[in-house]
């Protein structure tokens, strides 16, 4: 029977080279009989770092934003806008009881694009780990400014196992790399923490230990103080004896748990938000406008009920709502109408239907989202059921509808706004608000930047929109010098709209 096998850290393996003499390593100070000397530091050398920052964001630079990627002080891209190595990489593990390893790489990679105004340099690239995390560190320079050793990414190497490289280098491939609270903070709070980034592959060679003097001299242990209290005997008296009797009768009588399915629906409401980070983007130049009865508020966007049936037994739904919203910023050629949005929803998964406008025509009930109804009720309570907050992905038929001059910006499980619905079988049940109302008509984007990446795998999206200034999929956007803390997150982080949410004090 095969024995079960545990995720080999960064750590463990290095200290594996080393005690196995992977580099040929002769190791008197850890075997020596009595020695008390702290645990040594060994040498790492001729490392390297394959990491692409984000995808999405370097499409872009070179794309829409007409810009440059230039990669050297030792740093080389791959073919094809790929990704960037950093090279001849040095640091140490430490083989005492933090088993941390301390990587730094020459090469810096530099983005710059005059037409959107900026010039972002990432350099001086470090990383760091213990046990089974890590994380990225670099200097950031943005239009000039400079800030040094941003934790920019967090490493899980949880299930990262080693390859074996040349000459006995250890190969960590593909560890799942994700942004950091620090990251999301340098960056202007425009990314949340965990938000996605491309994965990185470390490679590393276990060298000699490294000898250091000690800075002081050993001191002598100081004797531990006496309790004062003796430990077998209880501090204090229970204060107050145990009673039989309940303090107080129940309130309610219980109920069985269930209720009569909403058999008929007179009342409901639908908000979603689209994207959080695609508003923020379309305020940056463009306009938002809504009609049919839909409205802003802080979370995006509500429409109102049409029709609906409910089958509580059968945990199905079929909603449908009216009203529209539309998005267009003219410089870079969008004009998208979203309306009839529909919600099916059977059991623990949903899909969110749409009607889709742009200059190039109109497709009619796009899946556009998958909904993940696990965590729900179909239990009226009070006579509403509620769907708070549901996840929301996008999926194939809905990023197709960004499809632009052949590529796809947005990827099919980009996360989405959260949905919410409430269908009531009761007049005036008092349906959610679904957030503060931000004004109708004509006006920029509503929301600030949020959680959601602009384009996990992709940027925002390069819809079907017509135009030659390029279109939502590479991320397009005027980007003025003073918010471009938030590029240089983007550049690291998130792709491609968000890129612009952080960008301008100033319109274009």
């Amino acid at each position: 029977m095969a024995a079960n096998r545990r995720p080999i850290t960064l750590a463990a393996a290095v200290a594996t080279a080393v005690t196995l003499g992977a580099s040929a390593l002769a190791l008197p100070a850890l075997a020596a009989d009595g020695d008390k000397a702290a645990p040594p530091k060994f040498e790492l050398k001729n490392g390297t770092l394959d990491w692409g920052l984000k995808d999405s964001f370097r499409k872009y630079v070179a794309g829409m934003a007409h810009g440059t990627i230039e990669a050297t002080d030792g740093a080389q891209q791959a073919a094809g806008n790929g990704v960037f190595t950093f090279t001849d990489g040095t640091g140490t593990y430490d083989s005492g009881p933090t088993h941390a390893t301390d990587v730094a790489f020459k090469g810096s990679v530099r983005f710059v694009s005059k037409i959107h105004t900026f010039d972002i340099k990432i350099a001086d690239v470090k990383v760091h780990t213990t046990g089974k995390t890590g994380a990225i560190r670099a200097d950031v320079t943005l239009n000039g400014t400079t800030q040094n050793d941003i934790d920019l990414a967090e490493l899980d190497l949880g299930a990262v196992g080693p390859g074996r490289g040349d000459g006995g280098a250890m190969v960590f491939k593909d560890i799942p790399a994700t942004l950091t609270a620090d990251g999301a903070k340098a960056f202007n709070g425009m990314y949340a923490k965990g938000e996605k980034l491309d994965p990185a592959t470390l490679t590393v060679t276990a060298g000699a230990p490294v000898t250091e003097e000690p800075t002081e001299k050993p001191t002598e242990p100081t004797k531990p103080p006496k309790p004062t209290v003796d430990p077998t005997e209880p501090t204090t008296e229970p204060t107050t004896e145990p009673t039989d009797k309940p303090t107080a009768e129940p309130t309610a009588k219980p109920t069985s748990g269930t209720e009569e399915p909403a058999d008929k629906v007179v009342e409901g409401s639908l908000s979603w938000g689209l994207k959080q980070t695609f508003r923020t983007y379309i305020s940056t130049g463009g306009s938002v406008s809504v009609a049919g009865g839909a409205k802003k508020v802080s979370s995006g966007y509500t429409f109102p009920y049409a029709k609906a049936d409910v089958d509580s037994d059968a945990k199905k739904v079929d909603a449908s709502f009216g009203g529209s919203v539309r998005f267009r910023y003219k410089a870079h050629g969008i004009d998208m109408r979203f309306s009839d949005l529909k919600v099916r929803a059977n059991g623990s998964a949903g899909t969110l239907l749409v009607d889709v406008r742009t200059p190039t025509g109109t497709k009619n009930d796009v899946k556009f989202a998958k909904l993940d109804l696990s965590k729900v009720s179909y239990v009226p309570k009070n006579g509403v059921v509620l769907f708070d907050k549901v996840p929301a992905t996008l999926t194939k038929a809905g990023a197709q509808q960004f499809v632009n001059r052949g590529t796809r910006p947005y990827e099919p499980g980009e996360k989405l706004d959260p949905v919410t619905l409430a269908l009531s079988s009761k007049a005036g049940a008092g349906l959610p608000a679904g957030g503060g109302e931000a004004g109708g008509g004509e006006a920029g984007g509503t929301g600030t930047t949020g959680s959601g990446s602009v384009g996990g795998g992709g940027s925002v999206g390069g819809g079907s929109v017509g135009g030659d200034t390029g279109s939502l999929a590479s991320t397009g956007a005027s980007v003025p010098s003073t918010a471009l803390l938030g590029a240089a997150g983007a550049a690291v982080a998130a792709g491609a709209a968000a890129v612009f949410a952080a960008r301008r004090n100033r319109g274009y």
